[in-house]
């Protein structure tokens, strides 16, 4: 972006879906508060975009989330952070997109770190469910050609099992959204 600033998009694991809650006006003063700017949110599930012109390495800005978090509002939430252009990379590298027309079918499961060959090696998806995935670095692409991610028990806790990592999902309208405001 011109003047030397970057857009991020913050990804906040198990954020309002189960007992961690945090309202997205918070959210979005806790990230103003850190000193970026043009502060977003989308849907209510820990998704933010800002702009920074200071750090640029996306494990510090996560890092930095997370303090404030758990300093000013006491949750101890896993935050991952990815680039504009990371997030249309991850689009652009879906081996999934073009077949499937329900973007409830299509998630992305972003990773904290890429998982060792071997971990990947030993992934499985469970017993009588019908999963297709692909491990991309920090990425999984997920499809669920006969239903959703809410019945399946291929989830961000078995990856993060799985594969010794932390990983939060987000459909794919959710992350076609999060890249456009990224970018846009």
């Amino acid at each position: 972006m011109a003047g030397g600033t970057n857009r991020y998009v913050a990804l906040l694991r198990g954020v309002n879906v189960g007992t961690t809650r945090i309202a997205m006006a918070d959210l979005r003063r806790l990230v103003a508060d850190l000193g970026h700017t043009e502060v977003k949110t989308y849907l209510q599930s820990g998704n933010v975009v800002f702009t920074t012109s200071g750090e640029t390495d996306a494990a510090k800005l996560a890092r930095g989330i997370e303090r404030a978090l758990a300093d000013e509002l006491g949750l101890d939430v896993p935050v991952l952070v990815r680039s504009g252009a990371e997030l249309t990379a991850v689009i652009e590298g879906s081996p999934y997109a073009d077949r499937q027309d329900d973007p409830t079918r299509l998630l992305v499961a972003f990773l904290s770190a890429p998982p060792t060959k071997a971990r990947v090696a030993e992934l499985t998806v469970p017993a009588g469910e019908n999963v297709e995935y692909r491990v991309a670095g920090r990425e999984i692409h997920l499809h669920f050609p006969d239903g959703g991610y809410g019945r399946s028990k291929f989830t961000n806790a078995y990856l993060e099992k799985k594969l010794g990592v932390v990983a939060t999902s987000r459909n794919w309208k959710s992350v076609c959204a999060l890249r456009d405001l990224a970018t846009g």
